[in-house]
């Protein structure tokens, strides 16, 4: 199953710099991990946001839930979440 996932970071000013900097190292680390697995095929950076589209492959609506609760920066994230099927003209 294909679900495009837009993610908005919103990390408080507040959190120590030393602490946003290790969950974001870690962050960096579980979605490579996820990419490399074919789960997260595709990840697309939003000009001028702390935020992206992402494509996750997905085998149901509760993996893809515990996929981005797993994310280091969930806490932090506005996520939302559109299942996609093939559209019939499409040739690929």
């Amino acid at each position: 199953m294909l679900f495009l996932v837009r993610m908005d970071v919103n990390i408080p000013t507040t959190l120590p710099k030393a602490e946003a900097d290790a969950i974001k190292a870690a962050e960096k680390d579980y979605s490579q991990a996820l990419q490399r697995s074919g789960k997260w095929p595709h990840i697309y950076r939003v000009v001028g946001e702390y935020a992206n589209y992402s494509v996750f492959d997905v085998a149901s609506n509760d993996e893809l839930h515990t996929l981005l609760s797993g994310l280091p920066l969930f806490p932090y994230m506005k996520i939302h979440v559109t299942p996609l099927a093939r559209h019939p003209s499409a040739i690929a």
